[in-house]
């Protein structure tokens, strides 16, 4: 998961389409909102023991080729509605789901955010 202090930079409106998408088949919930900003939460929406990520409103990034995130799914149902939400919201293919070399449960998917980000969703079980 994000670093719970990180914020990133990246545009509005297509990326919050695009998070609010791929986070809500994830059980990710945006828990505040303001116009240069927003919050999501892991746990449902409840705070407590929560790991927030914040994303704001600001300039482009440079080349964003660097940048990874990774996203833990409890199900490959999860990894699977993760890519198909992030294409019909303005994602890019970067890796349609599937088992990876990583170890033999390791089942992932991966994206373009609309700034070129990478994102993966991921799950370690065997079924």
């Amino acid at each position: 998961m994000l670093d719970p202090r990180l914020h990133h930079r990246i545009g509005y409106p297509a990326a919050e389409r695009f998070y609010d998408a791929i986070m809500k088949v994830l059980g990710v919930v945006k828990v505040g909102r303001r116009e240069d900003w927003w919050v999501t939460a892991n746990g449902r929406g409840r705070l407590t023991r929560a790991r927030l990520h914040f994303i704001r409103k600001g300039s482009r990034p440079d080349d964003a080729s660097g940048r990874h995130w990774c996203f833990k799914a409890k199900w490959r149902t999860e990894v699977d509605a993760f890519w198909d939400a992030g294409i019909a919201n303005g994602g890019s293919d970067d890796g349609p789901p599937g088992l990876r070399s990583y170890h033999a449960a390791y089942y992932a998917a991966f994206l373009r955010d609309p700034d070129g980000n990478r994102i993966e969703a991921v799950c370690h079980h065997a079924v």
